[in-house]
């Protein structure tokens, strides 16, 4: 048996074939291609036997090398222990050794430690040795310096000070130091001394700031710094500083050519109300823009000169804000001394806002507030620093530039708005806008309510001329005694008021409430808000807010709206009933609801948020608007019910010109020739007038509540009409022509309550046309059904043929027969005969209010809830602003 392996197959035995990825499947089709070839080439049978020798030679040969690797595989971990086992026995050793490294490092470094320590100990000695010493020294020669003064003899410092900068900077702290050692040296000779000390002082002052002017002029600025902090280690330089500010061609050229520009055009806009406030004034503009200049190059300058510059540029500011801005601002504000508040609040208010900008400007000047030391007064002070204290010298300015601007604006306005100045001026300038806008318009008010005063001015007149009779014998006599009497307790005087003939003639439009005029008192008032906030402080904003607010309150609420509403009120109530009412007045209503709306939305969206920081302010304030407005309503609701008032009265007058036999004529040709009676057509053409301007003048619930107002009144007055006049057969016809225009006039108002109560009365006005054989069942119909049939006799009763059927109508019935003839018997015993018998006479005698209050407390019941000939359920109130609950109720208890 033949064991070899193809050489084909043996290429696939190797071990590196089983390295990396090994697939299964993909090695026996490798081992098995050769043979599965040859057996498809042979014609014979499938001889299985060459793949079982082959796969039986590739197992063992397979289990071979799986033994030879297992062995290598074994011998590879055996190498591994050993190799890990001598790794960390390296590893320890080399731990030991760099723990050994380590602490010889923590112990050199503990040594190094010590010795720096030592160094340092030593150090300090020696520095404070050195200190001594150099104290020693320096007290040796402020001593020897101060000997020398006593002497007179000043040679040592004047060749210190002719040594050139360091030498003068010696010597200003050597003089600095002795000022302050004079003050503590108390001897005989000391105060020789100290005015000798203190005249060389002043001596070397005036030098270096000669030196600085002369370099000042010459354009020096290294000279400059030096000069400059020489007298900062002298006295602290505030000498250098004044002689620098003072010196300064801004100040002196603005003194010198300070203009006032009188042409400028904004003074013929400032005190014009209507034109807008001007934002910029030429001669201030010109101002700033100078200062923004001056303060941007005197930034660079200062710096580079002064050690101090924070300092400097602070003097400077202050400068600028007292002389330059402070001056011109005056010069403004006493220009506007003869002119109008207004004129000074807008000046006022553009200067502000102006410095403002500037200031913000100005702020991104800020320099550093440190203070260099120059190096002779460092070394100087190091010795001297425990025992002399430094003069004019500080480490850090006090206030920033930031800081000094916002006090110099708030303290450069705290003359005109401290206290209540300014709201007070604010206050004034916006009542005198309003009562000038407003004089036309009140002159014909007050006109308007004196002529309707007319017929007092009669009564006046009479009595006194009545005080003014005497007797024949001089005295007064018994009824000018009584006139004088009740002239002087009623307060009356009979002197005439004559009216100035050279006032101009007022007008009808004078007196018109305009959105206009209402528009331009809000725009005003915005204005003086926005200078408020402007010029206020913070806090002081929402008081200052409400005090504008009842300015405001006071000319659009009182001065305006409630005069309009009081003079056609007046001119309501004092008008002739037998007139037709003009409905002219209620155009006021439109205006007033438009004016309304407008001011209370200013009032929310601008006056309210302003009182926000303040919680009892903004209640004040919400409650005092609350009031002003109720003031309003109430002068409203006063007026509506005037109007209300005429037009019923007239209403009735028309329908009291009824005729006597309009409904019961006699010529049939002629009552049908007229389409309506001439009460009828008069009472329709005001009620379509009513309509017509009510929806002009009103909407919604206002417009809805007027007209129903009317048309329950009149309704009213229909009921009782009808109870009036007998009724025959044409005059029925003509009754129903009445009642339908009636109705359809109503109806054009458009509200369901009132169609209701006027399809009630059309078929009413029916019970006159429908034969008396139906007329039982037409009543117990519709919305006459709904009610008692004996609340209609006294309607049944105007029939002209009533006398003839009346009695059988009644007999029919139990009920109708007993309230037709009641029985005695019944009567006696107290029974239903009684009862419905008293109702009959009620209802036969009694009076129009009575039998109309009975029949408005009755619900008309049915499917779905019926209707109702109740008074219609009013609204709450005219909204948005009049309430008509007061009138609604007295409608409602009185119908």
């Amino acid at each position: 048996m033949d064991h070899t392996v193809d050489p084909s197959v043996q290429q696939h035995l190797n071990v590196s074939n089983f390295e990396g990825k090994f697939d299964v499947k993909d090695f026996v089709a490798s081992i098995s291609e050769k043979l599965i070839s040859q057996s498809k080439a042979s014609s014979g049978p499938f001889n299985p036997t060459p793949f079982i020798q082959s796969f039986e030679v590739a197992v063992d040969q397979l289990l071979q090398i799986r033994k030879d690797v297992q062995a290598k595989t074994e011998q590879m971990e055996k190498n591994v222990r050993v190799t890990e086992r001598e790794y960390s026995k390296k590893m320890q050793d080399l731990n030991r050794g760099f723990e050994s490294v380590g602490q010889s490092f923590s112990t050199m470094e503990t040594k190094m430690n010590e010795v720096g320590r030592t160094a340092v100990r030593i150090g300090e000695q020696l520095e404070s040795v050195h200190q001594h010493r150099e104290r020693a020294k320096a007290a040796y020669d402020l001593i020897d310096y101060y000997n020398q003064f006593s002497r007179d003899d000043i040679s040592r410092l004047d060749s210190l000070k002719k040594e050139g900068k360091e030498g003068r900077r010696h010597v200003a702290v050597i003089l600095r130091r002795l000022v302050i050692v004079a003050k503590e040296v108390d001897l005989p000779y000391a105060e020789k001394t100290r005015e000798a000390i203190d005249n060389y002082c002043e001596t070397f002052e005036r030098e270096i700031l000669n030196l600085f002017d002369r370099a000042y002029r010459k354009g020096d600025p290294k000279m400059m710094h030096h000069c400059a902090q020489t007298l900062q280690d002298f006295n602290g330089g505030a000498s250098c500083v004044q002689v620098y500010v003072n010196q300064h061609d801004f100040f002196i050229s603005r003194v010198q050519h300070r203009t006032f520009d009188n042409d400028d055009p904004i003074w013929t806009a400032l005190p014009d109300a209507d034109a807008p406030a001007p934002k910029s004034e030429s001669g201030l503009s010109d101002l700033f823009a100078e200062i923004r200049t001056t303060v941007g190059q005197e930034a660079q300058i200062v710096q580079a000169v002064f050690p101090n510059p924070a300092l400097v540029m602070q003097v400077f500011l202050q400068r600028v804000f007292a002389q330059s801005i402070q001056q011109h601002l005056e010069q403004l504000l006493n220009r506007t001394s003869s002119s109008s508040d207004l004129t000074f609040l807008r000046i006022l208010q553009l200067v502000h806002h102006q410095t403002s900008t500037l200031v913000e400007d100005l702020k991104a000047y800020e320099l550093p507030t440190f203070v260099p030391r120059s190096p002779t007064d460092s070394d100087i002070n190091k010795t001297f620093n425990t025992s002399f204290p430094t003069v004019g010298h500080s480490s850090v300015v006090s206030a920033s530039v930031t800081t000094l601007l916002e006090t110099a604006l708030e303290e450069l306005f705290v003359p005109y708005t401290e206290g209540q100045r300014y709201i007070e001026k604010e206050s004034k300038s916006l009542g005198d806008l309003y009562a000038g806008h407003l004089t036309a318009f009140t002159r014909y008010h007050e006109r308007s309510q004196k002529a309707k005063s007319s017929m007092l001015s009669g009564v006046v007149n009479r009595l006194g001329a009545a005080a003014a009779q005497t007797s024949s014998s001089g005295s007064l006599t018994t009824s000018a005694q009584a006139a004088a009497a009740f002239m002087r307790l009623g307060g009356i005087t009979a002197e005439k008021k004559i009216d100035n003939p050279n006032e101009e003639p007022v007008r009808e439009e004078d007196g018109q409430l305009t959105l206009d005029m209402a528009e331009k008192m809000l725009k005003w008032h915005a204005e003086a808000i926005g200078r408020c906030v402007e010029l206020t402080a913070p806090h002081d904003v929402p008081k200052h807010t409400f005090a504008l607010l009842r300015v405001l309150a006071d000319a659009i609420g009182t001065s305006y709206i409630e005069m309009a509403l009081e003079t056609s009120t007046a001119a309501l109530a004092n008008g002739d009933q037998k007139t037709q009412p003009s409905l002219q007045p209620l155009q006021v209503l439109r205006s007033v609801d438009l004016i309304c709306h407008l001011w209370q939305q200013y009032v929310t969206d601008a006056i309210f948020p302003l009182a926000s920081a303040s919680v009892t302010v903004r209640r004040d304030m919400v409650v005092f608007n609350n009031q002003t407005v109720s003031r309003i309503e109430g002068a409203t609701n006063m007026f509506l019910q005037r109007m209300i008032d005429s037009i019923v009265a007239w209403l009735s007058v028309q329908l009291s010109k009824q005729k006597k036999n309009d409904f019961a004529p006699r010529n049939d040709d002629l009552s049908f020739a007229r389409v309506n009676t001439e009460p009828c057509v008069a009472c329709c053409e005001l009620l379509e007038k009513v309509g017509d301007c009510a929806r002009v003048c009103l909407s919604g619930k206002n417009l809805e509540v007027l007209l129903t107002e009317v048309g329950v009144a009149f309704h009213s007055l229909l009921l009782d009409h009808l109870r009036k006049f007998p009724v025959n057969a044409t005059g029925g016809l003509m009754l129903a022509k009445d009642l339908k225009s009636y109705q359809d006039t109503v109806a054009t108002f458009q509200i369901s309550s009132l169609s209701e109560r006027f399809e009630f009365i059309r078929q009413l006005g029916n019970v006159f046309l429908i034969q008396p054989e139906i007329l039982k069942s037409y009543i117990t119909e519709g919305y006459l059904g709904r009610i008692d049939a004996s609340l209609l006799r006294p309607y049944l009763c105007q029939r002209t043929d009533w006398a003839q059927f009346g009695s059988k109508f009644y007999e029919e019935d139990d009920t109708l027969g007993e309230l037709a003839s009641p029985d005695p018997r019944n009567s006696a015993a107290g029974g239903k005969g009684s009862t419905v018998g008293n109702l009959k006479d009620r209802l036969g005698m009694g009076r129009l209010s009575t039998m109309v209050r009975d029949l408005e407390s009755l619900r008309l019941s049915g499917e779905g809830g019926g209707m109702s000939v109740m008074m219609a359920n009013f609204p709450a109130g005219f909204s948005p602003n009049f309430n008509l609950s007061s009138k609604r109720s007295s409608r409602n208890s009185d119908p």
